[in-house]
């Protein structure tokens, strides 16, 4: 390296550097003779330097001025040893500062380069172009040092930023004689580079990562070889085994078989007799049925109907077609009824469809209804239908129903499933049924007196009945309410009043959904009536109906969605309060056409009796009433001269009323619900304006505390929660009636809008009902 800078001096003298612009000068010509005599490690034969014309003419990343030097290098003449020999060092002969040289004369061309900074021309001794590539072949005299000064200082950076010029190009167009048929996609890669030199190879790349690639695929491929290969299968070519089921044979071919049935793969792959065996004989399976799952094996098609599921679903269960006794499986559940679903989930119980039992058994709970009529519940076993009326789960409008199944089941075979009566009775909730039910049919069948368990259950529902102030204390499996699976919440709106009219219209809404659907209409027109929900059923009670207040009563059954008339009150009412609780129906204050009432009323569902409670301290009429912590609540309203913001609450327990903290203000006509231990008070009257301002008492501190307010002023209307939230409906703002409903979030403190009911209702009655699928049942009772 000491010899660099007197050989840089010596060829700057020689090719005049530095003097004028080396990119513009003419090369000189060639001497008469060149040096024969090189040390081979400073030999350099011949550089060529080859590259893809269109590859280096799109690349964007060609460094120009590395191209640059590499074209002066190219086209300038190196130190002569012949005509300077006298200004070389004598170290220089002995090859550290040699210059060596290549005598290959070359016609004189130029070929232009181009990089990431423009183009460049070389000098024509240095290229030669064709129509596919440009070839820079070194002069025949080039300093050697120079070159490794070059190769040191720019290979890398040339490597680095043409990794693309060495890389193969996507041709665009298919290549002439493969173009694509039958929908055949080609993608094919070419590479129109000579081989690239290892030397100046990008770093980490085989050559087999720049050879010449082609990829085909024909989407059609496998449809089209198994198609000739079912062909094959029907004309006895080239099969390799034949199965005999039923006196029936049919050829195939192993490979095939083993592909699809795990039952095949192992009989032809492990150490079965079978496994060498030209004829195969199978047992336990239908021949229809395998001749499908042998086509379907070839095809990928198969037919199932109900004609030929009961054995299909058999025969891929033996084979182990996962895929055919899973689509067998989805077909048989499209088709569950209540009058095969308890067919169906036997059927799925033998062959060991799990998901296909749970499902029909499901379905069997939830239209247990019409499920008890039909002849397979009568064939059914004393497990199964032990199974069927122990679950909580059990859809029902009535416990009724389930008692009158278990007497139906036992005289169907009463020789014989006698003796099951008593432990059937024990899963029939008689506390729960009607009182004149218990004592017009159970009490005098038969089965029950003559079976001394039966009578001990009798005894307990009777005591359940007497007894309402206790039922606290006897709560048991059997009084405690069925709930079916899936059931959600819906609000229902009944009644109310608008400009000159008072409805007797229904409808409710879904939550989930956020849509109403209109209901049956109830037996009565009814305006400011008392609302609530027991027992799966729907109770309003008493009212005004545009001529006089009411003391009637009716209950709406979502599974039927029909109203019936139940046991009118002691007193007519309307503007009262209504709540449910411990399976009882309180109704508090009012008004009796007269003045306003401080008296409560209890109703029973299960004897259809009213009874007087204790009254409260203060006539209220348009109070609300709510249940918190097992006590009673009730607010505000009107007692004929005054506006309330008194609140008091009866314990049924003690049976007596007691004061509670005032709200903040005066209310009348508002909404009252109660939601994760906070009792809410929300708009209303106080006798100057309707409210759209909101509280609630904190049970904790015994305190009331104030809620963002409603989008809309309201009164008489009505307040209810449903699925962690509550709901504000319709009413009346100060001017008209309102349709309009809002939802309140606690955990945001906000309100939001939501769909409007299907009428304006002022004085309007709202309660929420837990329904099993309410949409299909009233679809079918519409029918």
């Amino acid at each position: 390296l000491r010899q660099v800078d007197p050989m840089l001096a010596r060829h700057n003298e020689c090719t005049g550097t530095g003097t004028s612009d080396r990119r513009t000068r003419p090369p000189p010509p060639p001497p008469a003779s060149a040096c024969t005599s090189t040390p081979p490690s400073s030999i350099i034969q011949q550089q060529v330097i080859t590259t893809t014309t269109a590859t280096a003419a799109t690349s964007a990343t060609t460094d120009t001025a590395a191209l640059t030097d590499l074209t002066d290098l190219a086209g300038e003449p190196a130190c002569n040893d012949d005509s300077k020999d006298n200004d070389v060092p004598d170290e220089a002969s002995e090859g550290a500062g040699c210059c060596s040289y290549v005598d290959t004369p070359k016609p004189c061309h130029s070929a232009v380069l181009s990089g990431s900074g423009g183009s460049i021309r070389a000098s024509a001794s240095t290229s030669s172009s064709t129509a596919s590539s440009t070839t820079l072949v070194a002069p025949r005299r080039i300093c050697t040092l120079k070159v490794k000064i070059f190769l040191i200082k720019h290979l890398s950076k040339l490597v680095a930023c043409n990794k693309k010029m060495f890389l193969p190009v996507k041709s665009s167009t298919s290549p002439v004689g493969n173009e694509t048929t039958n929908g055949e996609d080609v993608t094919t890669v070419t590479c129109n580079s000579t081989q690239t030199p290892c030397d100046l190879s990008p770093p980490n790349m085989s050559n087999d990562d720049i050879l010449p690639q082609a990829h085909h695929q024909n989407p059609g491929h496998c449809i089209a070889s198994f198609s000739t290969i079912n062909r094959m299968r029907q004309n006895a070519q080239l099969c390799d085994v034949t199965l005999e089921v039923g006196g029936e044979t049919i050829n195939a071919h192993k490979v095939i078989l083993a592909s699809v049935s795990p039952y095949f793969y192992a009989m032809f792959n492990d150490d079965m007799l079978e496994r060498n065996c030209d004829v195969v004989t199978l047992h336990d399976i239908d021949p229809s049925s395998l001749k499908q799952l042998i086509e379907y094996a070839y095809s990928g098609e198969i037919t199932i109907t109900e004609d030929n599921v009961q054995v299909l679903l058999p025969a891929s269960s033996l084979l182990q077609i996962q895929s055919v006794r899973e689509a067998c499986c989805k077909f048989l559940l499209r088709q569950l009824h209540p009058s095969n679903c308890l067919g169906i989930r036997s059927f799925a119980d033998a062959h060991s469809c799990k998901e296909l039992h749970s499902r029909s058994h499901r379905y069997a709970l939830q239209n247990f209804q019409q499920v008890v009529g039909t002849e397979e519940f009568l064939l059914l076993g004393f497990n199964e239908v032990q199974d069927l009326i122990s679950n909580s789960q059990l859809n029902i409008c009535s416990e009724e129903k389930v008692f009158v199944a278990v007497l139906n089941w036992v005289k169907h075979d009463l020789i014989e499933r006698k003796k099951h009566i008593s432990e059937l009775m024990s899963h029939v909730r008689l506390p729960l049924v009607n009182r004149e039910f218990l004592m017009n049919c159970v009490e005098t069948e038969a089965l029950v007196r003559e079976d001394p368990h039966c009578k001990e259950l009798l005894l307990e529902a009777m005591k359940y009945h007497l007894l309402p102030e206790q039922r606290s204390s006897l709560v048991s499996q059997r009084t405690l309410e069925r709930r079916p699976e899936g059931m959600r919440s819906y609000i229902f709106a009944v009644g109310g009043g608008s400009l000159f009219a008072i409805h007797n219209e229904c409808e409710c809404y879904n939550p989930k959904t956020n849509a109403w659907m209109t209901i049956s209409p109830m037996i009565s027109r009814r305006s400011r009536a008392g609302v609530t929900s027991l027992r799966k059923l729907l109770y309003v009670v008493g009212g005004y109906d545009g001529e006089n207040d009411l003391a009637t009563a009716e209950c709406y059954n979502p599974l039927t969605n029909e109203w019936i008339n139940i046991t009118p009150m002691g007193t007519k009412r309307s503007c009262l309060g209504t709540c449910a609780f411990d399976g009882l129906l309180y109704v508090c204050g009012g008004y009796d056409g007269a003045s306003c009432l401080s008296s409560v009323e209890r109703y029973d569902p299960l004897t259809g009796v009213w009874t007087s409670c204790p009254a409260m301290s203060t006539r209220r009429r348009y109070c609300r009433v709510a249940v918190l912590d097992n006590c009673i609540y009730s607010l505000g309203g009107f007692d004929s001269s005054n506006y309330q913001s008194s609140v008091e609450r009866f314990d049924p327990r003690v049976g007596s009323w007691t004061s509670v903290p005032s709200m903040t203000s005066r209310r009348s006509s508002c909404g009252v619900a109660a939601l994760d231990g906070y009792l809410y008070c929300i708009g209303g009257s106080d006798g100057t304006m309707c409210m759209q301002t909101g509280e609630r008492f904190n049970l904790r501190t015994n305190a009331w505390e104030p809620i963002s307010a409603m989008h809309s002023r309201r009164s008489t209307h009505e307040v209810v929660e449903a699925n962690g939230s509550l709901y504000a409906l319709g009413g009346n703002d100060g001017s008209s009636s309102l349709n309009s409903v809002e939802r309140y979030e606690p955990k945001l403190n906000k309100w939001t809008i939501v769909t409007s009911m299907l009428t304006r209702r002022s004085s309007i009655g709202a309660s929420v009902l837990e329904c099993f699928n309410l949409e299909r049942g009233l679809l079918q009772t519409s029918i």
